[in-house]
């Protein structure tokens, strides 16, 4: 009888064993297949920069091209203020990015850990905002920065991003929320202020958690057409996607995709090189995230 148990749970182990062999083959399946389509513009993008114009349309396509010309990297850098928009980029995106996330952490450590009146209330107004639009207060957002003289000025695209992120609070927050409240009363006792505890308890607990969220936060800013194109009119003050617009409205008559699609590789490099900076907190943060799910 013993024997006959065994045997049915062995099966019954084989069997499992089996199924997830097969769901993990079809997972990695559809994973590949969307890997490649998520890939594979980025790599035709490369492949065009590296082409002649007449290569371009070539069918059948081809993603090597038999020469490579690298004389287009040089050419973006004569056409356009390309260098100068990366700097503008850099300034508003280094400078929202560090100093909102630091504010943001003050403020998600304040809503999850500290008692003071309202604090749920005020917590629920700030979610409820994220629900406005942006194009609702985009016109009084130009109305006040027109009456400030901001306009063709990097400000409109820096001050408001100083004082936080909302969605990076509520990460924040909910993330904080899994620390005991004993270790900040232990650091309490032992005669810590609340902004020694942030610093010295609080932000390295948090740190694969910030990064993650500076990393999104950052390539959003980076990317930003919008905002940009409303307050910036000189060329000099132009952010790196106004720039690459330009080059669209002017090249692609030209049909020199190849030195449109060269400037949208150096514009994605920052972007690289962030997340090669923060891979390693990005991918602690997921698991983390994932163990106590």
């Amino acid at each position: 009888m013993e024997a006959v148990v065994q045997k049915n749970a062995k099966l019954n182990v084989n069997t499992v064993a089996k199924k997830n062999r097969i769901i993990n083959l079809v997972l990695f399946f559809l994973l590949s297949v969307g890997a490649v389509f998520m890939i594979a513009p980025l790599l035709w993008m490369v492949s065009t920069s590296l082409k002649d114009k007449q290569d371009v349309f070539s069918l059948p396509p081809k993603w090597i091209p038999e020469t490579i010309h690298f004389e287009k990297y040089i050419e973006i850098w004569e056409k356009g203020p390309l260098l100068s928009g990366m700097i503008n980029s850099l300034i508003v995106a280094v400078t929202v990015t560090v100093v909102g996330t630091f504010t943001s952490s003050l403020a998600a450590f304040a809503f999850a850990k500290l008692r003071f009146p309202g604090r749920n209330k005020i917590f629920l107004l700030l979610l409820t905002s994220m629900m406005i639009p942006y194009p609702v207060v985009m016109i009084p957002q130009f109305i006040m920065f027109s009456s400030l003289e901001w306009t063709d000025t990097l400000l409109p695209l820096i001050v408001p991003g100083l004082f936080g992120n909302i969605m990076m609070i509520f990460f924040l927050r909910q993330y904080l929320s899994s620390i005991p409240d004993s270790i900040i009363e232990a650091a309490k006792i032992d005669g810590c202020s609340y902004f020694q505890i942030y610093y010295k308890i609080v932000l390295p607990l948090i740190r694969p958690a910030v990064a993650a969220q500076l990393i999104l936060w950052f390539m959003g800013i980076w990317n930003d057409y919008l905002a940009p194109i409303i307050y910036l009119n000189s060329p000099e003050k132009q952010t790196l996607q106004l720039v690459i617009a330009s080059f669209n409205a002017n090249f692609a008559i030209q049909s020199d995709y190849p030195l449109i699609m060269a400037a949208s590789v150096v514009a994605l490099l920052p972007m690289i090189i962030v997340f090669v900076i923060f891979q390693k907190q990005i991918i602690e943060s997921i698991a983390i995230s994932g163990i106590k799910g």
